[in-house]
């Protein structure tokens, strides 16, 4: 029999590690279903920071192979040092692994009684799902914007995915963000142009615009934030308020429906945004 105790202290992220976890998983008991649960919480989030290392220049005067190998040991430390305080999915993944196998958890202090399992898929599922089929700079880009996706969510009743997708198009999942002549980021996640009303601080840079069909380079100025809750703040405004977009938002249920509103009210001049658009909010549902 598996040792919780010791698995409970070793990030699973080699294939003798996942193999054990699996094995673990078939144990009928709640101890074993908690160790699964923390080990794949702690796997996630090593995955989001091997994702933003890579997305942060390696070739420094202190970079060598020596050097990343103590980085990725760091990373492995510090992403069970986060699971073993929980970011809620370790609990939620604990949940439905507990209703599959029919085991046993201790009642809530309150008293209250867990509902039946559903039949349908749930979100911890779909969650689970997920991440087994995005690549990491996909589920990275994901978690770090996501709750400011559900704020404007709320505000403009477009699915949260949508904008998300949206976000992923203009910025290529946050590899191309509008930067300032500084190098800082402008958060600038949707493209949107610093016109006349705008009174915030303004990015210049070059940009790809289609004038009757054919692709253009121009230098444009565009809207500067100072995070990108802002700046989802900042769109829902512009979705809510500008009559231009009112089909958008009631096509807010549709991917492609509002992918084609946005186009057809002029969101963009490029004349397969809402092909491009339509691919990327269906490539990451769950």
């Amino acid at each position: 029999m598996i040792s919780q105790t010791d698995m409970s202290s070793q990030l699973a992220l080699d294939v003798k590690g996942s193999a054990a976890l699996q094995r673990m998983a078939k144990q009928n008991s709640p101890e074993a279903l908690k160790s699964v649960a923390k080990q794949f919480e702690a796997l996630f989030m090593n995955m989001i920071m091997k994702s933003m290392r890579e997305a942060s220049p390696q070739d420094g005067a202190m970079d060598s192979q020596q050097s990343r190998m103590y980085t990725s040991m760091l990373d492995q430390q510090i992403s069970q040092n986060m699971a073993s305080r929980g970011i809620g999915l370790a609990d939620a993944l604990f949940k439905q692994l507990s209703k599959q196998q029919g085991v046993d958890t201790p009642a809530d202090p309150a008293g209250a009684t867990a509902p039946a399992a559903p039949t349908a898929p749930t979100a911890s599922t779909n969650v689970g799902n997920a991440l087994s089929r995005a690549p990491a700079h996909v589920q990275a880009f994901q978690a770090k914007l996501a709750a400011s996706a559900e704020e404007a969510s709320r505000s403009t009743g477009i699915p949260a995915k949508f904008m998300l997708g949206q976000a992923a198009l203009e910025t290529g999942w946050g590899k191309r963000e509008i930067l300032a002549a500084d190098g800082r980021t402008s958060h600038n996640l949707f493209g949107i142009k610093a016109t006349g009303s705008w009174k915030g601080r303004v990015v210049a840079a070059q940009t790809t615009e289609f004038v009757n069909g054919v692709a253009q380079k121009q230098t444009e100025n565009f809207r500067a934030y100072d995070s990108y809750a802002d700046a989802f703040r900042d769109y829902a405004d512009l979705l809510r308020k500008n009559p231009r977009y009112e089909n958008v938002l009631a096509q807010g249920t549709d991917a492609h429906g509002f992918a084609t509103a946005l186009q057809r009210a002029g969101y963009a001049t490029d004349p397969n945004y809402a092909t491009k658009l339509t691919r990327i909010i269906r490539q990451t549902e769950a």
